[in-house]
């Protein structure tokens, strides 16, 4: 009987310290960490758990502070990141073991709130001074870059000195002033036949429209003032960046004209037979369709330019098309054959080409999101 209780303790001894070798030799000892404490929680008494623990905490706090000090050494000012997820790490591990009955009676783990909170503060002025640097500076881009420096130092520690009033200032000094011209229409479409009636519509619905709805002089979304070339001759305001717009490539063909047949067939009733049945008969009528239709394109070309550089900021063209069709029929044969929608492609007697100027409309309705994407992307930050 001993010699089976000594070859089960032996047994039990050996699994024992198999499982804690396991826990040893995880590749991920963070995770292992709190798989063990997950144990311990279930099984305070766990012992291949109760091995593992001051191991593995040992091994993980020193390989996350070895770490810390390499990153403490970079000269990016973004290693602040890396070393708070470092020490955020190591305080997830206290608050995890702390909470634990049976693994704060096995490891002393370390607070390491205070060092959270000191390279919060050291991350904050860091970045603080350097935006001062770059607030000095009278270009936008360096403007954009004070200003964003200025949010992580608040976003670092909230109310960080006058990090948020900073950030009007960077704001401020990166607002430019943008003129967006009319439209230049380089698309030809006198040669189709359609006449020139909505020449303007171009100009009215781009250069207006985009105004208003970039914001104008009112625009606080992004550091930018929108004019008309007109508004800015008026008021005397030099334009730090000109937008314009060049139509080409449109394409307005006169509407083709297809014909077609189909034959339709359907079975009606005709009368009762001697033993009172139904009888049905067939009738059948022929449809001769006319189709026709179009489809346009046109493209817009978007060129916005530094006005002092003469550097193009961005150049895009945007194209689409639009097409249209109209369907107008006569039959013979038989009315009876004929169901709704047969009736409606026959009745339809007040189809209308569209106005030149219904088809720009489609066409500037498609291309203008596009182009006002555009120039909210090169304007915003």
């Amino acid at each position: 009987m001993k010699q089976i209780l000594l070859i089960t303790a032996t047994v039990l001894l050996l699994t024992s310290c198999k499982i804690t070798r396991d826990y040893l030799s995880r590749g991920d000892e963070d995770k292992t960490l709190f798989d063990i404490v997950k144990t311990l929680n279930k099984h305070s008494s766990d012992d291949s758990a109760t091995r593992a623990l001051p191991i593995v905490y040992d091994r993980v706090q020193q390989v996350h502070l070895k770490k810390i000090s390499a990153y403490k050494t970079y000269k990016d000012i973004g290693h602040w990141d890396k070393v708070i997820a470092e020490y955020s790490t190591l305080q997830q591990m206290y608050e995890a073991i702390s909470s634990s009955g049976a693994a704060s009676r096995l490891v002393n783990a370390a607070n390491y709130q205070n060092d959270i909170y000191d390279a919060r503060q050291s991350a904050a002025e860091d970045y603080y001074q350097l935006a001062t640097t770059f607030l000095q500076s009278d270009r936008r881009d360096d403007a954009k870059k004070s200003y964003n420096y200025f949010k992580r130092s608040d976003n670092y520690v909230n109310g960080y000195k006058d990090a948020k009033s900073k950030m009007d200032e960077a704001f401020q000094n990166a607002i430019i002033n943008v003129v967006v011209n009319p439209v230049q229409d380089n698309s030809f479409f006198f040669n189709t036949g359609w006449g020139n009636t909505g020449y303007n519509y171009s100009n009215e619905y781009f250069q207006q429209t985009l105004i208003r709805e970039l914001g104008s002089t009112y625009a606080s979304r992004y550091p930018a003032k929108f004019y008309t070339d007109w508004e800015a001759r008026r008021d005397n305001i030099k334009p730090d960046w000109v937008v314009d717009l060049t139509l080409r490539n449109m394409n307005i063909p006169r509407p083709t004209s297809y014909t077609y047949s189909r034959n339709v067939s359907k079975q009606i009733e005709n009368g009762r037979d001697t033993s009172g049945k139904t009888k049905y008969q067939t009738v059948s009528a022929t449809i001769n369709i006319t189709k026709q239709s179009f489809t346009a394109r046109g493209q817009m070309d978007v060129n916005i330019t530094d006005v002092n550089s003469r550097k193009s900021i961005s150049y895009n063209s945007y194209s689409d098309d639009y097409r249209w069709e109209e369907e107008h029929a006569t039959y013979t044969g038989d009315s009876r054959a004929l169901d709704t929608n047969d009736w409606a492609i026959i009745n339809n007697r007040n189809y209308n080409e569209p106005r030149k100027e219904d088809v720009l409309n489609e066409l500037y309705r498609k291309i203008y999101p596009q182009v006002k994407n555009r120039i909210t992307y090169a304007v915003d930050w």
